[in-house]
């Protein structure tokens, strides 16, 4: 069973006759159930008769009624349930004459459950279907449901897409009365609102955003003030202006966190109307923005900053593709504008990694799907100017809030509680191996300072570029690295190289972009809002941000296997991403899709042991190694979408590997034996 290191609502309490301790159930496939708490003193085990209507991945309050005095394990009985993670499920529905149940479609063993027959909304006996939970009292046997969704028997894909959303815990709707809320929203700008803002819509604005996007939660603007001196505009969705605390939205806001991004589709953390119509900063509309201006010197020293709500007017709407374009060409609309950025941003992002800052470079997948959503084809987007410009243009922003909120204190004098994005220092464990590894390719690292390391592998990211070796070298790094967090206890951004930093540019899909907004209007006021639950808020984003990030490499996979179905029995170069005591996994070079070389399979050549310091598989026999970073030559032998999993079989191939007489002699023996 593995165990969760990111537990929440972790606390403890003595009561009169017993101990009940907070923390998250995980259930396991034969059935047995354990309480994960982070109070160091262990987790507690649960029978399943003792669930009380508690699911897998509920936050819940159990009871200790048994502990061994020798090993200190516990064995409890649940006793609430504070907080649910899932209530929509995917399964199948029985229907008879007088009942209906729901059988869900999962590993971990659950009750069916009840739908009364004038909630079954149109369900048919034996359809594949959504359900959400809608009541299950203590003392009850069934759960009791509503079917919310017919899924089609030909759609494979959204059925499976849906299945991953829910068993993450992201519902697949909204419910009627965050969409009744949504619908009184006005659709028109209040005139008495647009008094109080500062008025931007006369200023230059533009959005620059991915070609398939509809939800515009950032614009530019850019205005001559005179010679060497513009002013630079970063304006935000005001969402906060729309979703208000202690409101049905605001609870579903948060309850989801973030929206999910999967490859044929967005879960989002809004309804349509804000996402996309009142919110999103469409051309030629007047909307209400949160903005940070700046005003900035050629060579890109900002010399005043004003932080307030405004209201705005975007001019044009740029794809990324258009950007670059006109960066690469020097023509095209607003080409002066575009260019002056460009030229600002490229400084800014050299002296970011001149600073500390982290210089990994990133690949992002994409799936070209026909209107089934079934994968024809793959592309790999790469990082290009036209992104550099945006990002760097946020991180300026998302810095400047930090900066603001951290210098302005409550009224009694102490720090106003914020969620800060932070992320720590390189774990030890990890690096130490890994400064081993990078030495043997003459890479030397100084890690006397937090600063220095960073300088180090910057150093090293440079050095490698195009060598055989750089895959390995980026993938290991990365892996050496802390995972950012929400936090109201700010320890600085080690790879922005940033004192403070937070998320402040994109709360249509982020919930704590929201907060930071909230937050700051406050300060605006000089009435700091004082929220005694934010480490609990921060430790919650934190959390669904991870299982938004699980859910959409899970469509990834589910989509790397559905493409390689059609090419089973096919031969690819690949390079060697991971390795274990069980094989080794490849990524293909063209498609980006892993798979596993089990040890099974190669054994047939070589009796092979995990070297863990090498990173390697390394032959008994013959010495020969596979090593993360090596090509290798691999045939798609299986393919499994239930289980999102690719089987890859070696092929030998001296002309893919580093060791050609043992690869030849190797192939031989295969040979001899068929």
């Amino acid at each position: 069973m593995s165990k969760q290191k990111n537990k929440k609502h972790s606390t403890t309490k003595n009561t009169q006759k017993s101990l009940v301790v907070t923390g998250v159930l995980e259930i396991t496939r034969s059935g047995l159930g354990y309480v994960v708490v982070n109070n160091g003193n262990g987790d507690v085990l649960v029978r399943q008769g003792n669930f009380n209507t508690a699911l897998h991945g509920d936050t819940v309050s159990v009871k200790i009624i048994k502990e061994s005095a020798t090993t200190k394990k516990k064995e409890g009985r649940i006793v609430d349930v504070i907080a649910r993670r899932q209530t929509e499920f995917v399964g199948h529905l029985q229907l008879s004459t007088n009942f209906a149940f729901f059988i869900p479609d999962t590993e971990r063993p659950m009750p069916d459950i009840f739908i009364p027959l004038d909630k079954l909304n149109g369900a048919k006996n034996k359809e594949k279907v959504i359900a959400r939970l809608i009541k299950w009292d203590k003392g009850d046997k069934k759960p009791e449901g509503e079917i919310i969704g017919i899924l089609s028997s030909e759609d494979e894909n959204d059925a499976a897409m849906k299945e991953i959303l829910a068993q993450a815990g992201f519902p697949l709707s909204f419910e009627k009365n965050v969409l009744a809320e949504t619908a009184q929203l006005p659709t028109e700008l209040n005139q008495k609102e647009i008094e109080k803002r500062r008025d931007c819509r006369d200023v230059l604005t533009f959005t620059i955003d991915p070609v398939d996007a509809k939800d515009f939660d950032d614009a530019i603007s850019i205005k001559k003030i005179k010679n060497n001196l513009y002013e630079l505009g970063i304006h935000i969705a005001d969402v906060s202006y729309y979703v208000e605390p202690n409101t049905a939205l605001d609870d579903e806001a948060y309850s989801r966190a973030t929206s999910v991004y999967l490859p044929d589709r967005v879960n989002p953390m809004l309804p349509e109307k804000i996402s996309n119509e009142l919110c999103s900063l469409r051309p030629h509309e007047d909307k209400f923005t949160f903005s940070a201006i700046f005003e900035i010197t050629t060579s890109g020293e900002v010399k005043k900053q004003w932080i307030g709500r405004t209201v705005i007017h975007s001019d044009h709407r740029f794809t990324y593709e258009d950007v670059q374009a006109i960066i690469e060409s020097e023509e095209g609309i607003y080409a002066e504008q575009i260019l002056l950025l460009n030229n600002i941003t490229q400084k800014w992002r050299k002296q970011r990694f001149q600073k500390g800052a982290i210089n990994f470079s990133s690949q992002e997948v994409r799936f070209v799907l026909n209107e089934k959503g079934k994968p024809i084809g793959i592309t790999i987007k790469e990082s290009k100017e036209a992104h550099q410009l945006i990002e760097e243009c946020m991180l300026l922003a998302n810095k400047s809030i930090a900066e603001f909120v951290a210098n302005h204190k409550t009224k009694d004098g102490k720090e106003i509680p914020f969620p800060y994005r932070v992320h720590d220092k390189p774990n030890e464990d990890k690096l130490t191996p890994f400064i081993a590894f990078a030495r043997k390719y003459g890479h030397q690292f100084n890690i006397d300072t937090p600063e220095k390391i960073a300088a180090s592998f910057n150093e090293m990211l440079q050095a490698v570029q195009g060598l055989p070796e750089q895959h390995v070298l980026e993938q290991l790094g990365i892996r050496t690295m802390s995972k950012a967090i929400y936090t109201e206890k700010n320890i600085g951004h080690y790879g922005l190289g940033f004192a403070y930093y937070c998320h402040f540019t994109s709360p249509i899909r982020r919930y704590p972009d929201i907060l930071v907004h909230r937050i700051v209007a406050s300060i605006l006021k000089d009435k700091p809002i004082v929220d005694k639950k934010m480490e609990e808020k921060c430790k919650h984003c934190s959390e669904r941000e991870r299982a938004a990030m699980e859910c959409e490499r899970a469509g990834n996979k589910y989509k790397q296997v559905e493409f390689m179905q059609d090419r089973l029995g096919e031969v690819f170069e690949g390079v060697v991403s991971g390795v274990a005591s069980f094989g080794f996994w490849v990524e293909t070079v063209e498609h980006k899709c892993e798979g596993l070389v089990s040890i099974v399979d190669l054994n047939d050549y070589d009796e092979f042991k995990l070297v863990e310091s090498e990173y390697a598989l390394v032959g008994r026999r013959s010495g020969r190694q596979f090593r993360m970073g090596d090509k290798v030559m691999i045939k798609v032998v299986a393919a499994n979408l239930e289980k999102r999993q690719l089987d890859y079989e070696w092929v030998p191939n001296s002309n893919s590997n580093k060791k050609k007489n043992t690869t030849k002699s190797v192939s031989n023996k295969k040979k001899k034996r068929k």
